[in-house]
């Protein structure tokens, strides 16, 4: 199955995510081995953006809602469980009875 995000083929989960944002995820998640005069000019950056979408995070909550919504069982690997009947339990046997 393809992804396509604006017209464009999403080939990996990061640039899924990079195109659903419009933003590279490492803006929002910094790189390995930055240093502070780094991630204070990316924490800048990231500040500038959320100025100016100021609904960005509710459109991330709502995507990221969406593909859990669609995808639960294989993101969460759900197995549903049986239930006991009423009245059939267990019988114990032993001092820790």
């Amino acid at each position: 199955m393809r992804t396509y995000i604006g017209g464009q083929e999403a080939v990996s989960v990061d640039e899924f995510i990079e195109l659903a944002l419009g933003t590279p995820l490492e803006l929002w998640l910094g790189v390995e081995g930055e240093n502070a005069e780094e991630r204070a000019a990316r924490l800048d950056a990231a500040r500038d953006i959320l100025a100016e979408n100021p609904g960005l995070p509710d459109d991330v909550s709502r995507v990221a809602a969406q593909v859990i919504e669609e995808h639960a069982p294989e993101l969460f690997n759900v197995v549903p469980l049986m239930r006991r009947r009423a009245g059939r339990g267990a019988v114990r046997k032993g001092a820790a009875a």
